[in-house]
């Protein structure tokens, strides 16, 4: 049997990821067209992304500075690029004019750093702020109990926006554990858009990646990231 091109594989995930949005859109009241399906291209080759642009993925998201300006030239302008990884403050001048919105904000002094470097180009840079919704020690993001007092002080910083809030909650074998911490998140996101606070919309709620984006939009995710289970399994070595 003919090994199938990277092509093909992606064509049939793409389809089969489709659908299954839609069904889990449909049966959380929405429409599938109310789901943003992110591609995190980390290790893909630039030939593979403009492939899938092409095909209609209208978001990509990087999580490694070097590798979103390595690939910069070679990838299509005809997409949206989120930052989407663990991103360190000195690094933060690298993105600013690169990506249209930095998914992964886990603390105060990474969005003031932001806010600092947008001024400098004169933008409003869009953020979602990083929830540790299963209060893991291995993991950023802002405790659970800290987010609404941080998106406060955030709120306030000149050249910022926020605009929703990422999540990646604990790895759970039972499903149910899953829908657990994205009901949280639910709420939580709720509680916030509610409040009306100044420069912060609350219209973006990225959580659900490959194993998991099911559940995700059944819960009221608004957004997936999802890479290998779209790309293929790659080599993350590289």
């Amino acid at each position: 049997m003919t090994e199938k091109s990277l092509t093909e594989v992606f064509c049939e995930n793409y389809s089969e990821i489709k659908e299954k949005i839609a069904v889990a859109a449909e049966k959380s009241g929405r429409n599938a067209e109310d789901i943003t399906l992110l591609a995190a291209v980390k290790t893909v080759s630039p030939e593979l992304i403009n492939f899938a642009v092409e095909q209609g993925i209208s978001v990509i998201g990087d999580n490694r500075v070097q590798e979103l300006i390595s690939k910069e030239k070679e990838v299509t302008e005809n997409v949206k690029k989120h930052f989407i990884g663990h991103l360190q403050t000195n690094k933060v001048k690298d993105i600013i004019n690169r990506v249209s919105l930095i998914e992964s904000v886990d603390s105060l002094r990474l969005a003031e750093a932001i806010g600092k470097q947008a001024e400098k180009h004169n933008k409003i840079m869009d953020i979602l702020l990083e929830v540790n919704v299963g209060n893991e020690e291995s993991k950023s993001g802002f405790a659970f109990d800290e987010i609404e007092e941080n998106i406060e002080k955030i709120s306030k910083i000149p050249f910022v926006k926020i605009r929703g809030l990422m999540a990646i909650p604990p790895i759970c074998e039972d499903k149910d554990d899953n829908c657990k911490y994205f009901l949280k998140m639910r709420q939580l996101f709720i509680d916030i858009k509610a409040k009306n606070i100044d420069n912060v919309s609350m219209d973006i709620l990225s959580m659900g990646m490959s194993d998991d984006y099911e559940a995700a939009v059944l819960c009221g995710s608004t957004e997936v990231r999802i890479g290998t289970l779209l790309f293929g399994r790659r080599n993350y070595s590289v």
